[in-house]
């Protein structure tokens, strides 16, 4: 049996990416494909944590742009992580995997609250944890949020799932000419504002030496070869 590279993982989803082919909302065939592929990975003996978005449902800038409260925006978006969360639980248990949602902002009849050693104990345990409304404070993002609990379980890495197959030069959908990185420094992306996360997300990542893997969702398998350190995506980290 093949031993994965990390032991213990952040994987970060963004609301876009449940959505499947549709414009927004929770696509079920999506949502399946993903716990399957979950499921693959803590059959491994990988612990994961995951923190989602809530972009098919609300995105908090947008709503600023359009004249919103910007806190009261994100407070809404924070909620749509929370719809996102408790559908993705859903199905996880459908694939009989153990798991527990935390949300940063307390809504007790749904979700545990956030607790961080109460999030280590179920991890330890073999439960699969979805961190849910972001860090629970308006002006941060689910990247930040995702880099921040990575530092406070020690996650091994965060797996940035997307629906690209790494990081490019610029936007491979809109230039058939850019250049995909196999490999860049946390330097790189804060230096050239690679769109991989928001800049407060990858100084955090630097700061605590956490490796971030960049990869297609959309290709079934990709999770497992993630942790398993096969060569997919775009890997980050280091200094030079």
């Amino acid at each position: 049996m093949d031993v994965p590279r990390y032991k213990r993982v952040v994987l970060k989803l963004s609301g876009e990416a449940l959505a499947g082919d549709q414009p927004y909302g929770i696509d079920h065939a999506t949502l399946t494909c993903i716990a399957r592929q979950i499921k693959q990975v803590v059959s491994a003996g990988v612990e994961v944590a995951i923190v989602v978005g809530g972009g098919n449902i609300w995105r908090g800038v947008s709503g600023s742009a359009k004249g919103m409260d910007r806190a009261t925006a994100d407070y809404m978006g924070m909620l749509a992580t929370v719809i996102n969360a408790l559908a993705l639980q859903d199905a996880l248990e459908a694939e009989d995997i153990p798991v527990r949602v935390q949300s940063a902002i307390e809504m007790r009849s749904v979700a545990e609250p956030y607790i961080r050693r109460r999030a280590l104990r179920h991890i330890e345990k073999g439960r699969v944890v979805i961190f849910a409304a972001g860090t629970g404070n308006p002006y941060f993002s689910t990247d930040t949020a995702a880099a921040l609990r990575a530092a406070e379980i020690e996650a091994d890495a965060i797996l940035m799932a997307k629906k690209v197959d790494g990081v490019y030069d610029s936007d491979p959908r809109l230039n058939p000419e850019a250049l995909k990185y196999d490999r860049l420094t946390y330097i790189d992306v804060l230096k050239q504002g690679l769109e991989v996360m928001d800049l407060t997300a990858a100084s955090l990542c630097r700061n605590n030496r956490i490796p971030i893997i960049v990869f297609d969702l959309t290709q079934e398998g990709n999770i497992y070869k993630a942790v398993m350190g096969q060569d997919i995506g775009t890997v980050i980290g280091g200094e030079s």
